[in-house]
């Protein structure tokens, strides 16, 4: 539960700006994890949130590597991806990774914050998300690096 807590955090300080630990309390209990102001206040500590100013000068966490706009989240990569995924296929310079239900956009948010050789682009949906390599090469290359991860 707690790596999906983490997963969901990450997720949406990625989507917006959350400037609170109110609006995160109050965001994850919508999103139907029951937590506490202190339970946010020790996730934020252990995924090592800090607030960064916004080009409208407004302050919002992110993650303390975040790096031209995009969140540096390798330091969880791991469990996220492990935690999530339950499938890695490529067919030709396409990569389909299978996720449980309602976890692909965390792991699709962790994959996108480490630089793969490679990588095109990506999709998520609920449970599947969709990566787009330069050539086949790339995508069997990621394929069995992700298939690692996912074990």
């Amino acid at each position: 539960m707690k790596s999906r807590r983490h997963a969901k955090i990450l997720e949406l300080i990625s989507e917006g700006n959350i400037d609170t630990q109110e609006e995160l309390q109050d965001r994850l209990n919508k999103e139907g994890f029951s937590v506490t102001q202190a339970t946010v206040s020790r996730d934020i500590k252990e995924l090592r949130l800090i607030k960064t100013l916004a080009a409208d000068g407004t302050y919002h966490y992110t993650t303390n590597g975040e790096k031209g706009g995009k969140a540096d989240l390798s330091f969880k990569f791991h469990a996220i991806f492990s935690e999530a995924v339950n499938s890695v296929n490529f067919a030709q310079n396409l990569v389909v990774v299978k996720c449980f239900t309602g976890m692909a956009n965390a792991a699709c948010a962790a994959l996108d914050s480490i630089h793969w050789q490679g990588l095109v682009g990506t999709i998520a949906g609920d449970d599947t998300i969709l990566l787009v390599m330069k050539d086949e090469t790339y995508a069997k290359n990621i394929t069995e690096e992700l298939d690692k991860l996912a074990q």
